[in-house]
């Protein structure tokens, strides 16, 4: 009898504390946010007014921002914002490199069937942006046969397209309004509050508002399906709705309220062109010096390692070898750079491996390289006569006394114009790195221009810097040559 009432209290114990645990878990897990202390934002950092870096401070600022800190400020938690390109910008969410996206995320039925969408923070409605002159479009049924620019994923490409036309791609809507100010494309789509605040800040008179789509749109944060989320998100929201703030934050950045109507607010001075330039020499510099010439020079470092280790293994009598130094080439040479770089920064994460912006692009460009540069290498060795072989055999040298005292010193003198080539075309394809977050020289471009819409003297200007380093390595590469020639056999 007693056992039995010692068995009896143990069960109890056990489902005592079993229920103790399943409670405290769902306890922690009802405010996820609180928990973790952080508030991981991604947003794009080039869509003004919603997203951009001040030209005065440089500081990351805009209406999703504004609207991010203040939510971070009601949940009582630190807020920490990773710029991520918008073509990319749901690839790391899905990656778990932030935790919501803050960039003017339409709400639609299929993105609430992949991802937490919390209550809008803005609502504006769709409108047709054509130039001043152009009375041909009216209406969405005019759209047909003409061309429009849009960001490829957003929802108003979409519209375009099913109205008929035939949609441009580009990054967003900075570079849309630009197009069609040049007259390249006929017409732009997109949300209200997004071409009210443009000709607030520009007052351009070159575009009008020729129509509406006809629907409204909601904007909202997004986060990953089930996260847990919603609950504190929405709540902020609710708050920040009710005592006015996101109502001012509207008014500061849009000069109109979350329903994209305007208000009479005068639009600011113009900026100088010149001026701007000037003002932003230093940061082009330091995001080249910082970034995009180590990220060349260590790429091109563990890259070379890569090439020779792979122009050996081609050149091996080991059949092993050789085959898998020719599938890693064959991949290397037969898959774009982009899509490694992608692999590297959003797919591995998917197997539990995530690395981190500047060395998942080392990682990347450092595998390119070698892919390409060891062709290089192997047919610069091919390239010295098999009899200065015979002759080092002859004197007793070794395979890896052939190598370092006479193959490769006249290899290298061969070797040097393709591969300065190949370290050049990585200064340019260091751009790329701006799309898994890394904020290089072009990055920083498009940061100083999405505000200003100053894309010509922005672009402009890194151009040149580019030119200025590919110039420095080329001069590197003749004195390199001139060097190496005491190496070549007379």
């Amino acid at each position: 009898m007693r056992s039995r009432r010692i068995s009896l209290l143990g069960l109890l114990l056990i489902l005592a504390v079993m229920i103790a645990a399943c409670g405290g878990k769902a306890g922690e897990s009802d405010e996820p946010l609180k928990s973790a202390g952080v508030l991981r934002v991604g947003t794009e950092g080039v869509y003004s007014p919603f997203s951009y870096h001040d030209t005065a401070t440089g500081q990351l600022v805009g209406y999703d921002v504004d609207v991010a800190r203040a939510v971070g400020d009601k949940l009582g938690v630190r807020v920490e914002f990773i710029e991520t390109p918008w073509d990319s910008i749901f690839a790391a969410l899905e990656a778990n490199r932030f935790d919501v996206v803050a960039n003017e995320v339409t709400i639609t039925p299929e993105r609430q069937a992949k991802y937490d969408l919390s209550q809008p923070y803005s609502i504006g409605e769709g409108v047709i942006v054509t130039r001043a002159d152009d009375n041909s479009i009216k209406t969405l049924a005019d759209l047909k046969g003409k061309v429009a620019a849009e960001n490829a994923t957003s929802n108003w490409s979409e519209i375009a397209r099913a109205a008929g036309a035939r949609v441009e791609a580009v990054e967003g809507f900075t570079q849309a309004i630009k197009l069609l100010n040049q007259g390249r494309v006929d017409v732009v789509v997109n949300d209200s509050i997004a071409v009210y605040a443009y000709l607030a800040e520009t007052n351009d008179k070159s575009v009008k508002i020729a129509g509406t789509v006809g629907e409204k749109s909601e904007q909202g944060f997004a986060a990953r399906k089930d996260s847990g989320l919603l609950p504190e998100l929405n709540t902020a929201l609710d708050q920040l709705r009710a005592d006015g703030t996101l109502a001012d934050i509207s008014q500061k950045y849009l000069r109109a309220d979350a329903s994209g109507a305007p208000t009479a607010d005068e639009p600011p001075p113009a900026r100088s062109t010149w001026q701007l330039i000037a003002d932003n020499l230093w940061p082009l510099a330091k995001a080249a010096l910082t970034m995009t010439i180590p990220l060349t020079i260590i790429s091109f470092t563990i890259g070379l390692v890569i090439a020779l280790a792979v122009a050996l293994a081609r050149l091996s009598p080991n059949v092993l070898l050789s085959n898998l130094a020719r599938f890693y080439i064959s991949i290397i040479r037969g898959t774009p750079l982009l899509v490694q770089l992608f692999i590297v920064f959003f797919a591995l994460p998917e197997f539990g491996v995530k690395i981190d912006p500047f060395p998942a692009a080392v990682i990347a460009f450092s595998l390119n390289v070698g892919g390409y540069a060891a062709e290089i290498i192997r047919s610069a060795i091919q390239s010295i006569p098999k009899g200065q072989w015979e002759a080092a055999e002859t004197i007793g040298l070794n395979y890896a006394g052939t190598l370092r005292r006479i193959i490769l010193p006249q290899a290298a003198r061969v070797a040097v114009p393709p591969l300065s080539n190949t370290l050049i075309s990585l200064v340019k394809d260091t751009s790329l790195a701006s799309t898994i977050l890394v904020t290089e020289l072009l990055r920083q471009a498009q940061i100083v221009a999405a505000p200003t819409f100053e894309f010509f003297a922005l672009y402009g200007t890194a151009a040149i810097y580019y030119w200025v380093i590919c110039l420095v390595l080329s001069f590197g590469q003749s004195r390199l040559e001139r060097r190496l020639e005491r190496h070549v056999a007379r």
